[in-house]
């Protein structure tokens, strides 16, 4: 009698293609979402600030300085946030109100989601 322990190489090649596979669906949904996240945080972080700016003009009766903005913000929000999340290297700005364009903070990634671009 011919006494089996272990496995045939076939078994473990079909189980090696089964983890491959299933890899090969996994990765590029996780690298997906982690985008989709990241663009999601950076939006959220340009709502916050442009509803700071907002407050700021309700109180003071005008906009945030150019160069003193997110100072000035510091008073409406807990973070002023710097850099997008989906982008270390992309820093958030901030656009100065221009005739009928209110101002609003802006992404070199994203944009912006106030409704407005800078050619308005």
């Amino acid at each position: 009698m011919h006494n089996s322990k272990g496995f045939t190489l076939v078994e473990i090649m079909i189980v090696v293609a089964i983890i491959g596979l299933l890899a090969a669906i996994a990765i590029p949904n996780f690298v997906s979402a982690r985008a989709t996240a990241a663009t999601n945080a950076c939006l959220a972080n340009l709502r916050q600030m442009d509803s700071a700016i907002q407050m700021f003009q309700i109180d003071t009766g005008g906009w945030p300085t150019a160069t003193g903005w997110s100072t000035e913000l510091a008073t409406y929000l807990r973070n002023v946030p710097t850099t997008c999340p989906g982008s270390s290297s992309t820093s958030y700005s901030y656009n100065a109100a221009s005739g009928t364009v209110p101002a609003y903070a802006s992404c070199g990634t994203h944009g912006n989601v106030a409704g407005v671009t800078p050619s308005s």
